[in-house]
């Protein structure tokens, strides 16, 4: 179905029509490198990958983060998979082609910005509530960046930290 699902740690699945407005966004190319904020399940995961990205995968959830490692490597995907906190991201394997937030933030953190390779796209929801925007920045050079906005969606917030789980 077309709609978002509940799992465990009080978080969600995005919806299959979510993923593919935010991955098409993306514009990902074969041996693209893409830094995914917020693991989830690995649905997400699992489409970059079968687009040919080399992904890197952040989740603050411990639970969240094992489980996804397991299904999507018993599911033969190949992923590098992070435990913690996504607003760091992970610049010791920048710079990256893209990198998408898959939760609401209040706005998008300078060093995520500075992740991006020039010409390097990152995509997340923007805003709080119901008024949440699906924002794409493309960085043009240094300190260049474009900004566009492309409709509403609703998302769970994207937290600081990590949370151990059980």
């Amino acid at each position: 179905m077309d709609k978002a699902f509940p799992m465990f740690s009080s978080q969600t699945i995005a919806q299959p029509y979510t993923v593919a407005v935010q991955t098409s966004l993306l514009k990902v190319e074969r041996r693209s490198k893409i830094l995914e904020i917020g693991t989830g399940s690995g649905y997400q995961a699992a489409i970059l990958a079968e687009m040919g990205a080399k992904v890197y995968t952040i989740e603050r959830f411990r639970d969240l983060y094992l489980k996804a490692q397991t299904t999507l490597t018993e599911l033969g995907y190949t992923a590098d998979f992070f435990y913690g906190d996504g607003y760091n991201g992970k610049p010791q394997y920048g710079p990256f082609d893209g990198i998408i937030i898959t939760a609401a933030i209040d706005h998008i953190p300078d060093n995520l910005l500075k992740q991006l390779k020039t010409g390097g796209r990152l995509v997340a929801p923007v805003g709080k509530g119901d008024n949440q925007v699906m924002t794409l920045v493309v960085r043009n050079g240094e300190d260049t960046f474009d900004y566009s906005t492309h409709g509403l969606f609703v998302f769970v917030p994207m937290l600081k930290g990590t949370v151990n789980g059980k």
